[in-house]
């Protein structure tokens, strides 16, 4: 189990407003797709065992179990894991999928699962701003990644998601966002909907990284990057190179 270690984190309260509206957004509107994207990189088969770090309120966990792969859900929301058990009883998936509140930060699994996944920026990459410790703002999602990689077993393989920080360079609007060039942090003040379509004006801190950034920070979490490729939640899994147009980076890696 992963604790939650007491802390909170700046994106709990944009969860508790959001509620299940968070899968009206279009990053969420690809899920299908994407689980066959994940069941297809990790080699995924039914029986195996994965942890979906930063899960939300579930989407990837529960089209997985729907394919007889159980799964394991993180997120520092209690809302967003209320939600997931919730669907989970509904659909009758309670003995393949669980949710679970706790802190990315501090997991404590080791040697347990057949795949890791961190998709969307659900919880790397949302170490920065008022939850970022160093100046150069890797630590947080290092200690992330670090987790992740002891929590898979030997073989076991980790697909992860970042936000681009060359799309960030070659797209950002200025107007509308600020882009710390030393900590690669894009701090942006948004609008959001509850459920009940409630406005409610929030801060979100996203860090942005590279490529290299990406495979050096696996290799130091004890895994063999295989490839870092660009994509688009909700959009666009289908590319294999790397590119200036896609907004997020996935990186593929292996415990070994």
């Amino acid at each position: 189990m992963a604790p939650d270690n007491g802390r909170d984190h700046w994106f709990e309260p944009i969860a508790e407003h959001l509620q299940e509206a968070y899968l009206r957004y279009t990053f969420a509107q690809n899920t299908d797709n994407e689980v066959e994207h994940i069941i297809s990189s990790l080699n995924l088969k039914p029986g195996d065992r994965v942890l979906d770090v930063g899960c939300g309120p579930g989407r990837h966990s529960l089209e997985l179990a729907r394919r007889g792969i159980n799964c394991l859900g993180v997120d520092i929301s209690q809302r967003f894991v209320d939600l997931g058990n919730k669907a989970a009883s509904e659909e009758g998936l309670g003995e393949l999928v669980v949710f679970e509140r706790g802190d990315a930060r501090g997991l404590n699994f080791i040697d347990e699962f057949d795949g890791v996944i961190s998709l969307c920026e659900g919880a790397f990459g949302l170490q920065g701003g008022p939850a970022a410790s160093d100046i150069a703002n890797l630590m947080g999602d290092q200690s992330v990644i670090s987790g992740m990689a002891q929590a898979l077993k030997s073989g076991g393989r980790l697909l992860l998601a970042a936000f681009s920080a060359y799309f960030q360079v070659a797209h950002g609007d200025a107007d509308s966002n600020d882009f710390d060039l030393m900590t690669g942090v894009r701090h942006e003040v948004t609008e959001i909907k509850d459920p009940d379509g409630r406005k409610a004006s929030v801060d979100l801190w996203t860090t942005c990284f590279t490529p290299r950034e990406m495979w050096l920070m696996a290799q130091g979490a004890g895994l063999e990057p295989m490839t870092v490729r660009s994509v688009h939640s909700g959009e666009d899994w289908s590319t294999d190179t790397l590119d200036l147009d896609h907004a997020e980076f996935l990186l593929l890696a292996e415990r070994r």
